[in-house]
């Protein structure tokens, strides 16, 4: 059965690799580039999207503004690409956000932004696979009919592919990403020179009319404006991406991550605007319900607004308008990879830290922090499931904790800089300053992003961030505190020896004579102890009997205590006169020896040992008592050996 499962995870995930071929896995920036990036990029295929169905519920008229809402979208991302080139050359270690705002702003500030990320990186896996089942869903029915079971399977089929390792995620994501961005610029170019030869090109949806779902006037359509420009600021998530990323390019890994976000920066606000302009030249029309726009099926699919652009550009070149789309969902599944790839690294910090399990510290068996991968895989499923995969459904929770992040950060640059101040003079100290009024403008400008979402888009699911940040944030405290206390619970003070016990009882657990009982026996006798004596609980009084009377034939030199249990119990009575040795003789070392069997099938280990097993548990908790374990094994166990 080991055999077989080491084969099948070999097949599924490579082989083993060893510790010192670290380095080997870093990546240049041709790799790098995509490997971190797929987050950012892929927002463009739903954030357009979501910008035009918000201004859809105010009728026609307000879907003509979403240039004004896409100009302030990309003024916020060129500040927070200038902030990340900073960060990226101030802390190149990988903790990213979570590290500058705990040098900076204290340890607390540090876990509300760590867990503003945390939940920010689920979402990113639920809300960019969602919206590729969609794009799959736009050209083959069948997947939007099957929705959930197709975006948990991208989910399973991502987190496998993570396994392998950064760096041949990253060699694998790499051509379908630059081939959504080689199919893009080129929709982009034929959508000009057609539109330069004077060429009307509409989109499919360009013929119903759009109703407004409510009138929006005065402070209404203030806020409907701002909802959709917080819609729009989800193609600024992943950028965090990259500064946590930073440990995982080759060297100089600062100057490359920072290259990296300057062209995602002008790559993915290039695409962003690119894709509004088409949107409002080939008039979409997008709708939260079909009986928004008349004539359209009741029972019809909207289409995604990238792919009706598609259709719109391409016409009768249908391969144009399938690459698009098949492009488009690749890129948007691989999306996560950006989050497969930064997410375990800020686990593995946490637990570094002992706010987190240990175990998400511990690299895999291809040097992949492969339980922060596992955990991440496991909550973007359970995610999906209950929220349908439904894309406007997700986002509603979506950008809050990465914005709280982006807001931290700045103020934490900005005390970060303000500490180099009174040391510097000229030109550095210029640069500095320049350097925290970029911070101060960021700060501003995120937050008000922070208010914006959570003003417009509490209600309709943004406070379920809002409820579960808090809950990492104490959960992480706890996990931190029981470290703490275990810690100084083990500590060795200075001064500190460790006495001798007084004496040794040696106690053999015994419930009926055969092979692994005498291997206890003998096993207890050559540890020499003080005292010496078997113990067996008396469920049944004739069995009992049967007991002594072959324990006296076969004359074993060890002798034998019988506990009564009249309610037919085993651990109990065997606890309770453990610790009456231990009452009676508080210094001295009780030894228990348990016999037990070792069996080579799981099933089989249902089958044997669950008393023992219970016994062991408890045993443990009584300080100044030591179990050993006498295994006896199996035929079983011996084939296993052997395989």
């Amino acid at each position: 059965m080991s055999a077989l499962f080491d084969s099948a995870k070999r097949l599924a995930i490579g082989r083993k690799v060893r510790s010192d071929k670290l380095t080997s896995t870093l990546l240049p920036k041709r790799i790098g580039f995509p490997a971190f990036s797929t987050d950012a990029l892929s927002t463009n295929a739903y954030a357009t999207q979501e910008v035009l169905l918000v201004l859809s519920l105010g009728g026609l008229a307000l879907l003509n503004q979403s240039l004004v809402v896409a100009m302030l979208v990309l003024a916020v991302m060129a500040i927070v690409i200038a902030n990340y080139r900073q960060n990226v050359h101030a802390y190149p270690s990988g903790g990213g956000d979570y590290e500058i705002v705990s040098r900076n702003l204290g340890k607390n500030a540090g876990l509300v932004t760590a867990s503003a990320l945390m939940v920010d990186y689920v979402l990113t896996v639920a809300v960019s696979i969602s919206a590729a089942v969609d794009n799959i869903g736009s050209a083959f029915p069948y997947v939007a009919q099957h929705k959930v079971p197709f975006a948990i399977g991208f989910v399973v089929l991502m987190t496998l592919i993570s396994l392998r390792g950064v760096r041949d995620a990253g060699s694998l994501f790499a051509y379908p990403t630059y081939a959504f961005l080689a199919g893009i610029f080129i929709m982009f170019a034929a959508a000009a020179f057609r539109w330069a030869k004077g060429d009307v090109f509409l989109a499919s949806t360009a013929q119903y009319e759009l109703i407004a779902e409510s009138s929006v006037v005065g402070i209404a359509l203030l806020l409907m404006l701002a909802r959709a420009f917080a819609s729009g600021c989800t193609t600024l998530t992943g950028v965090e991406a990259v500064s946590n990323g930073v440990p995982a390019f080759k060297e100089p890994k600062a100057k490359n991550a920072a290259t990296t976000l300057l062209l995602l920066g002008v790559v993915s606000g290039s695409i962003f605007l690119g894709l509004t302009i088409l949107a409002k030249l080939t008039q979409v029309r997008v709708a939260t319900k079909n009986e928004y726009l008349v004539g359209f099926p009741a029972d019809g699919y909207q289409q995604t607004v990238i792919t009706q652009i598609a259709d719109a550009v391409f016409g009768n070149f249908r391969i144009g308008f399938f690459f698009i789309s098949a492009t488009t969902a690749v890129i948007l599944v691989l999306a996560a990879n950006s989050t497969y790839s930064a997410f375990p690294v800020l686990a593995s910090i946490l637990a570094r830290d002992e706010f987190l399990p240990k175990q998400l510290h511990t690299r895999g068996d291809r040097l992949a922090f492969s339980n922060g991968i596992l955990a991440l895989g496991f909550s973007a499923a359970v995610l999906i499931f209950v929220f349908d995969g439904s894309v406007t459904r997700l986002v509603q929770l979506y950008i809050l904790g990465v914005f709280i992040s982006f807001t931290l950060t700045q103020f934490g640059m900005y005390r970060h800089w303000g500490e180099r101040v009174p040391s510097l003079i000229g030109s550095e100290l210029r640069k500095v300053k320049r350097y925290q009024l970029i911070n101060v403008i960021g700060f501003v400008i995120t937050g008000v992003v922070v208010v914006t979402v959570l003003v417009t888009k509490f209600l309709q699911g943004a406070w379920i961030v809002c409820v579960v940040i808090p809950i990492l944030f104490y959960t992480m405290r706890a996990i931190n505190r029981h470290y703490a206390q275990v810690r100084s619970e083990l500590a060795i003070e200075a001064t500190e020896g460790y006495a001798l016990p007084s004496r040794t009882h040696a106690v053999i657990l015994v419930s009926k004579i055969h092979k692994p009982t005498l291997r206890a026996i003998a096993y207890a006798r050559a540890s020499r102890p003080s005292t010496l004596e078997a113990v067996t609980v008396a469920i049944d009084n004739e069995e009992a009997r049967e007991l002594v009377r072959d324990w006296e034939l076969r004359e074993i030199p060890v002798p034998l205590r019988i506990l009564a249990s009249p309610y037919r119990e085993v651990t109990r009575p065997v606890l309770d006169y453990i610790r009456g040795i231990k009452r009676d003789s508080p210094r001295d070392l009780i030894v228990v020896f348990l016999p037990e069997y070792v069996v080579g099938k799981r099933w089989e280990q249902l089958l044997h040992n669950q008393a023992a097993l219970k016994l062991k548990t408890r045993l443990r908790l009584i300080p100044g008592v030591v179990v050993t374990n006498v295994p006896w094994q199996l035929a079983s166990s011996e084939r296993l050996v052997e395989n």
